[in-house]
């Protein structure tokens, strides 16, 4: 994206219409499908008529979310253009429906607009005050080395949260427009009547700021992109009857990293924050466990010092990982780093080396010595999901791509296939050319190139 103030950035529509067009290509794709080999999501947004001329570019241009979204799938907008969105569920207390204006089948949505409007322009106030302490220029200069490296940390953060307050700002004034034509509804709350608001809900500032782990942090930031990356790319370059597993990982990761741009400091943070979700996730089932109750089931007194550190690691390593986001170039993110010494590579290498030692496995046993738990069949959790396309768990993934490695040898020894170039091109097309795990592989199994 473009950073100089005095241009015209229209990447962020193209990359909000990137979102919406991809999604509506699946929409139809689906549409041709009959209902028994779709799952249900891929059911409700399926597409069986194309729409008129008029209704898709009214919906590629609408207005309230052109230049920075949100995106929005065109079954929303076709239900907010014909109010059946606005529905009430089947049995419900009309007495209890939220109210209207007139004739109109549109809650009232004024009030709930104008407060994620006075939320957009208080955030936007804040990055006007704020933005110009914290510039890329003055990270690059002497004036920031004046300081000791506590408060270079401290004013790295800040670069981050002064940033992020600008897209807190006009993530909010756009979400209060979509409030106010009112596709932003999302149902009624059966008890109180009152109308939810949220369906295109793009940011959660204080779920952000206040994270406590990796996935809190990139979850709440940039929501209808992480829903967009999961349901059109995750779930879809999945085989059918399959679990999403290393490939489908790395064509999200590949995905998000071009959606975003070809800047080297977007692939730097993409790397690093890659592996603090791996250790933020095993940090949680390692750690967390003994500041709970042995049945899990309620918090111990000393449960508010887990939170507490861990909002302040994840803060801290973000702070480090993000701002080649916003540097941009290798060699102004790489300078930054070095001038905080590194901190949170440091930081990874420890912790990676401490999960590939015994220590992970005392702790472990330590785990189940206490605990009460019943045994539950696993299943897969929301947070086991690449959160903007970041694998959520690098180790174990490679690992899967390991393994389909061997299946595939297994299956062309037993069919008496020799294992040359051909292996080498079958493996290719299943994993998509990963020289460093097929060199693994390759010396593992001594297979030689032809």
């Amino acid at each position: 994206m473009v950073a100089d103030p005095g241009l015209i950035d229209i990447t962020g529509a193209q990359m909000v219409n990137i979102m919406k067009l991809s999604a509506f290509a699946w929409n139809v794709h689906d549409g041709k499908y009959p209902d028994g080999q779709l799952s249900d999501y891929q059911r409700d947004r399926a597409l069986r008529k194309l729409p008129s001329v008029l209704d898709y570019t009214s919906f590629v241009f609408f207005f309230p979310s052109l230049l920075v979204g949100p995106a929005f799938d065109f079954i929303d907008y076709r239900r907010w253009i014909e109010t059946s969105m606005f529905d009430l569920p089947e049995g419900f207390d009309k007495s209890k429906a939220p109210p209207t204006r007139g004739k109109r089948r549109i809650p009232r949505s004024g009030t709930p607009a104008m407060w994620k409007a006075a939320q957009g322009l208080v955030w936007i106030l804040v990055y006007l005050q704020i933005g110009a302490l914290y510039t890329p220029e003055f990270y690059l200069s002497g004036d920031y080395m004046k300081y000791g490296f506590l408060r270079r940390v401290w004013l790295l953060h800040m670069l981050g949260v002064a940033a992020r307050t600008k897209y807190y700002g006009v993530w909010s004034l756009t979400e209060g427009a979509c409030i106010l034509s009112g596709i932003g509804y999302k149902g009624v709350d059966p008890k109180t009547g009152k109308a939810d608001w949220s369906r295109l809900t793009n940011i959660k500032p204080l779920g952000v700021e206040l994270a406590q782990n990796s996935y809190a942090f990139l979850g709440n930031w940039n929501i209808n992109t992480n829903h967009w990356l999961r349901n059109y790319i995750y779930l879809r370059v999945t085989p059918k009857g399959k679990k999403p597993g290393f490939r489908a990982s790395m064509a999200t990761f590949v995905t998000s990293a071009f959606w975003h741009g070809f800047e080297p400091g977007y692939y730097m943070s993409f790397m690093l924050a890659s592996f603090l979700q791996t250790i933020a996730k095993n940090g949680r089932r390692l750690l967390r466990p003994f500041f709970m109750t042995p049945d899990g089931s309620q918090s111990k007194s000393s449960k508010r010092y887990y939170d507490i550190l861990t909002w302040f690691i994840t803060q801290v390593a973000f702070a480090f990982t993000t701002a080649p986001f916003i540097l941009l170039s290798f060699e102004n993110s790489f300078k930054v780093w070095t001038r905080v010494y590194f901190y949170c590579v440091i930081g990874v290498i420890v912790c990676l080396g401490f999960l590939a030692s015994p220590g992970k496995s005392y702790l472990q046993n330590e785990i189940k010595k206490r605990s009460t738990r019943p045994k539950l069949s696993r299943v897969q959790s929301q947070d086991s999901q690449p959160v903007l396309g970041l694998p959520s768990d690098p180790e174990k993934e490679v690992n899967e791509a390991i393994e389909e490695i061997k299946q595939e040898l297994e299956r062309r020894k037993q069919d008496g296939q020799p294992i040359t170039n051909d292996f080498k091109k079958a493996v290719e097309d299943n994993l998509g050319a990963r020289d460093d795990v097929r060199k693994a592989v390759e010396n593992k199994f001594g297979i030689k190139r032809g």
